[in-house]
């Protein structure tokens, strides 16, 4: 039985944080995977989420597989492109770009990945994702070719936002992208959060115990955070359980 979202709308009603680790499958090795996850386990992290902008076929897999045999988090696929879908992972990030006007990223890969989709048993949860500017190109700007929202554009952030539920979005994703020079600034957190009825996940760019409560704080119910472990895994010493 499907209950991942369902988990995540019960925290998020009682405040309670959530933390999701991102491996990117073309950046982690199999045989470093015991190891990594091993530190996952011992940490505050509630999911791992598996994706990047530009995967090998098959990785994906092959890292989710390996994944399982070490933990019992939730693995969600927060896929950047089809052949980052795989059966062996519990749910999988339905991810519309809503931020920006490329087609293919709106709808017209949701829609090639139907048949595959179809005979899967993921949990599909419909996420509108939202490109911020960070201080830098990010993979997802060249692999999706959109702009993001500059971070002063507040109001159109959070319009953005509400339009994304008003679509049926159950999530929103505010993205800073991966390695962000600056992440999602706490103000727009906060006005997005205020007019949101659904849960909002922030990633891109978090790599202290400082950026991570400050997300907290203004309102995030899920931080995502990804470089911060590839560049430094003592960062999991801050967050232990």
């Amino acid at each position: 039985m499907h209950n991942i979202y369902h988990n995540i709308v019960e925290c998020s009603a009682n405040n309670k944080k959530l933390l999701a680790v991102l491996i990117d499958p073309d950046k982690m090795k199999l045989e470093s995977v015991s190891n990594f996850i091993s530190k996952v386990n011992q940490s505050i992290a509630t999911h791992i989420f598996v994706g990047g902008s530009i995967v090998n076929e098959n990785v994906t897999e092959n890292v989710v597989v390996e994944i399982k045999k070490h933990t019992k988090l939730s693995i969600v696929l927060f896929p950047g492109d089809l052949n980052q879908i795989t059966n062996k992972a519990d749910a999988i990030l339905y991810l519309s770009l809503i931020s920006g006007r490329n087609p293919d990223y709106l709808i017209g890969k949701h829609v090639d990945s139907v048949q595959k989709l179809s005979q899967t048993n993921l949990e599909i949860i419909p996420t509108g994702y939202i490109l911020i500017e960070s201080g830098k190109e990010t993979a997802v700007q060249v692999v999706t070719n959109t702009k993001p929202i500059s971070q002063s554009s507040i109001q159109s952030i959070t319009d953005s936002a509400k339009a994304g539920e008003y679509l049926g979005m159950k999530l929103i994703y505010l993205e800073a992208g991966s390695g962000a020079v600056n992440t999602v600034n706490s103000k727009i957190i906060e006005k997005v959060k205020a007019s949101l009825n659904i849960p909002l996940i922030v990633g891109g760019g978090i790599k202290t115990t400082y950026q991570l409560q400050n997300a907290y704080n203004a309102g995030a119910d899920l931080v995502v955070i990804g470089t911060a472990f590839e560049e430094n895994e003592s960062f999991f010493d801050k967050l232990q359980k």
